[in-house]
């Protein structure tokens, strides 16, 4: 059966608005909005792009917006070639202009979800933009919220600002759940090859928004409700924060024995079965996997439970930092130094290896919390050329290059995060100490009494 027969037998007896939205996406005709063109939207509009549709792009950062008219990208993954030619050929119009949401056929929100100072989820980013959606939702649209919340956010917290607009859903408009599985800098999986789930507020719904991803991504997984896909994403970062807490805490414990915990796992992990390799480090970074599990706890409370194991791994993470920080500390006094005017260069601020994405990257409290104890701080990212804003952190630093003479210059070199285009043989050549929180000096033979794995 083809693609077109088979979109006609599965929209039988469905709303009008919901057939004439799929022969728009079946023809290619419908225009793609995504809203919030960061590290998830813009991978997102390359997806559609190649599968032949047109993308509308919305920011509230006219700064973006402008360099992507210009042709420019600020994320190292994305190439600067690639949205040139879009941009010069129509196939992506960026806008700071919400008074155009009615444009698209189908809106995808991808935006950011953090939490408060009490870690409860912050939801103003995904109301205001419910709130700039209703303000302008007309009949026919698919409303998509891709950004990573609680099981409920979908039909209690956006739906009723939709709602708002007089249109009813699932016959004047269409609402789902699509979880944003974005790896940065992954250059295997991208956003049109790693499998979709979606989950829709009702079956017309549900056909609409695995239609429209059906065409740019690869393999789709129809869920019965937003719930399940919202419950979805959570479970799988909840599954990583809980194992990488395992090993951290396991790497504290061996560490006061004498067991190197790396050696340990690279054991462990030649069972082909029943194990999988997690590895320590010096805090959760990246968007969800810091983030996620405090949504289920916080949702767990308000329904009267206590998720004590994902609290306990939450605990555990989050302690990294200072235990870091305490290595660095330790180490600098055995050869007779104090912390306060010591001076620490970090390697490394992205929250993984090779890309330049710094979201909740635990290099940031490193150093916040190496400077309230009166360290001289300075660090070298080749991704990272200097430190972005950021809401709880303001350090204001540009990356210093990997010289013999900036090396020899400090008191200790911190890996924070191990970046393939980093010589680890010469950071132990010419630095005084290191403090290696990924192993990533595993292979360097010489100079090895200058490490201190924490």
């Amino acid at each position: 059966m083809s693609n077109q027969a088979s979109v006609s037998a599965a929209s039988h007896g469905v709303p009008a608005l919901c057939r004439q939205l799929l022969e728009k996406i079946e023809r290619k005709t419908a225009l793609v909005g995504v809203i919030g063109l960061g590290y998830v939207g813009l991978p997102l509009i390359r997806t559609f792009e190649q599968a032949g549709y047109r993308s509308l792009g919305f920011d509230v950062d006219a700064a973006k917006v402008e360099l992507l008219k210009q042709g420019k990208s600020y994320i190292e993954h994305i190439p600067a070639e690639w949205i040139a030619q879009c941009v010069a050929r129509g196939a992506l119009e960026p806008t700071a202009d919400m008074n155009r949401l009615n444009e698209p056929d189908a809106l995808l929100i991808c935006v950011p979800t953090p939490l408060n100072a009490t870690r409860d989820p912050d939801l103003s980013y995904i109301e205001r933009t419910g709130e700039d959606i209703a303000r302008r939702l007309r009949p026919g649209q698919l409303i998509v919220l891709e950004s990573t919340t609680y099981p409920g956010t979908t039909r209690e917290v956006l739906l009723p600002i939709l709602a708002r607009s007089g249109l009813r859903v699932g016959d004047d408009f269409f609402l789902a759940f699509s979880p944003e599985r974005e790896d940065p800098g992954n250059p295997k999986y991208t956003a049109g090859n790693i499998p979709k789930v979606v989950g829709g507020h009702d079956e017309p719904s549900r056909l609409v928004a695995v239609e429209l991803y059906r065409r740019g991504v690869s393999h789709v997984v129809p869920v019965s409700s937003c719930e399940v896909a919202e419950a979805c994403k959570i479970l799988e970062n909840t599954y990583r924060a809980v194992n990488i807490a395992l090993v951290n805490e396991l790497k504290l414990l061996f560490a006061r024995i004498g067991i190197d915990v790396w050696e340990v796992i690279d054991a462990a992990k030649t069972k082909p079965f029943g194990f999988q390799a997690f590895y320590p480090g010096p805090g959760l970074g990246g968007h969800c996997i810091p983030i996620d599990p405090f949504y289920l706890t916080w949702l767990a409370r308000r329904n009267g439970m206590a998720t004590r194991f994902i609290e306990l791994a939450g605990e555990i993470n989050t302690a990294m930092p200072h235990y870091v920080v305490q290595q660095v500390m330790e180490a600098l006094n055995e050869r007779g130094k104090a912390v306060r005017g010591s001076r620490v260069m970090i390697l490394g601020v992205a929250y993984k290896p090779n890309v330049d994405d710094t979201r909740e990257s635990p290099a940031f409290e490193i150093m916040d919390l190496l400077r309230d104890r009166g360290a001289d701080i300075c660090y070298h990212d080749p991704h990272v050329p200097a430190l972005p804003k950021k809401r709880d952190y303001q350090i204001a630093l540009e990356s210093l290059p990997l010289t013999p003479e900036v090396l020899r210059s400090i008191d200790c070199a911190l890996i924070v995060t191990d970046h393939a285009r980093v010589d680890y043989a010469a950071v132990v050549r010419d630095a005084p100490l290191i403090v290696d929180t990924r192993n990533a000096t595993r292979n360097v033979a010489e100079g090895r009494e200058k490490i201190r794995r924490a």
